[in-house]
């Protein structure tokens, strides 16, 4: 089976959108067994998904994973598209759900999920309090805002953190009703029930995941604000779930926007890369 995988399409932006039907393009023209896309496809507001994912023509498995930028949307409720909505939306389009529903094809297996963040990639240097990250300011954001809840007690934050002056969109356009950590933590172990329901039958696993897994997959360090961000990255628990299971062999994710590799053991880990000024995609071929 030859598994076709992209991420961070990014259909809807503006400067991403060309690049994304000429990746398309080039993937319809590869041809393959499989389909899988790795996240932040497009917002779930207006009809940007259903434009793009009826783009590609493979006739076999179509795997949709959601990003966080598919949980975007203006209305009260992003838990909601993500349990409800979005799978209806996808499946209607010929895709499987892959949060929910694994693929196993012959001696090789399919899993994925959002995967979301809990802070464990939150940078040690920054030396910035839990309390910011969670409201999604960075303490110069904050400061700007007139955010006094962050900072009535100034004793824990560096002049250097003052300085830093960014903001993470997801705290404006998901919705979640639940914090990080508690949905990060839903997301792991559902990707740990389904890693143990595909090894007894499967020899050979991919594993995707949205957000970055291993802290080896993350970008270099960064200035101050880009190195805010790495807190939203992803979650060091992913990887400890994948770590668990020996026959993964693969693990795919994305939305960092900067292309990585690391070996750990058996298992290839491969962050895709894609961004809103390139796009890319890889293929691997799985026992049938």
């Amino acid at each position: 089976m030859r598994l076709l995988v992209t991420a961070d399409l990014h259909y809807n932006h503006g400067r991403s959108k060309a690049l994304a039907v000429d990746v398309i393009k080039q993937m319809n023209q590869t041809g393959g067994d499989a389909l899988l896309l790795v996240g932040d496809t497009a917002v779930a507001d207006g009809q940007h998904l259903e434009a793009c994912l009826s783009q590609f023509t493979l006739k076999g498995p179509k795997l949709f994973l959601c990003g966080n930028h598919e949980l975007w949307t203006r209305g009260p409720d992003s838990y909601f598209l993500f349990t409800d909505e979005l799978p209806r939306r996808v499946r209607a389009l010929g895709w499987r759900w892959l949060e929910t529903e694994p693929l196993v094809a012959g001696g090789a297996a399919v899993v994925g999920t959002i995967g979301w963040y809990d802070y464990t990639f939150a940078s040690e240097q920054l030396a910035i309090p839990q309390r910011f990250y969670q409201a999604k300011l960075s303490p110069g954001a904050a400061e700007q805002l007139n955010r006094n809840d962050l900072l009535a007690d100034r004793s824990d934050i560096t002049p250097a953190a003052l300085e830093i002056r960014v903001r993470w969109n997801d705290g404006t356009f998901v919705k979640l009703h639940r914090n990080d950590v508690q949905f990060a933590a839903e997301c792991a172990e559902r990707l740990e029930d389904h890693l143990r329901a595909v090894s007894p039958t499967a020899s050979q696993v991919v594993v995707a995941t949205h957000h970055v897994p291993f802290r080896e997959l993350l970008p270099p360090p960064r200035a101050g604000p880009l190195e805010f961000v790495k807190a939203y990255l992803g979650s060091q628990r992913l990887g400890d779930v994948i770590r668990r299971f020996d026959n993964v062999s693969r693990v795919f994710c994305g939305h960092s926007h900067v292309a990585a590799r690391a070996t750990f053991g058996q298992i290839e880990a491969v962050n895709l890369g894609s961004s809103y000024n390139w796009k890319t995609f890889q293929t691997l071929d799985l026992p049938d």
